[in-house]
């Protein structure tokens, strides 16, 4: 194995454990995750979680810090988890009418996590 595939190899098992982190921590915070890397034909969610009757999606982002974990997200991103979203939506009793928000879960290298909540919408 090559340097580049050594740490192409780690950043997949970094996203991985900051992908468990934040679930962990919607947990204890009473949601329950439903669905961990949820794949649809548009894309995958990172983690949905069930906030009552409702709905969340949720893009984790790791690294160094949360400052600079919140710049990986691009709109490009924002459209394929708000499409994949929709097709999740589908698999729910109130279908397209389930209350929904978008959160943006920052890991830094110390395993921090800042969650902003409803951090976008659809364009």
């Amino acid at each position: 194995m090559n340097t580049r595939q050594s740490r192409g190899l780690t950043s997949y098992h970094a996203g991985l454990a900051a992908e468990d982190i934040v679930a962990q921590s919607y947990a204890r915070a009473g949601h329950r995750v439903l669905a961990k890397r949820w794949r649809g034909s548009c894309g995958e969610i990172d983690l949905v979680s069930q906030d009552g009757e409702g709905v969340i999606f949720i893009e984790v982002k790791k690294s160094r810090s949360h400052a600079q974990a919140a710049t990986h997200l691009t709109r490009r991103q924002m459209d394929r988890i708000y499409g994949a979203g929709s097709e999740f939506l589908a698999t729910q009793p109130r279908g397209q009418l389930t209350d929904v928000r978008f959160d943006l879960a920052l890991v830094d290298e110390a395993g921090r996590v800042d969650v902003i909540e409803n951090a976008f919408m659809a364009a």
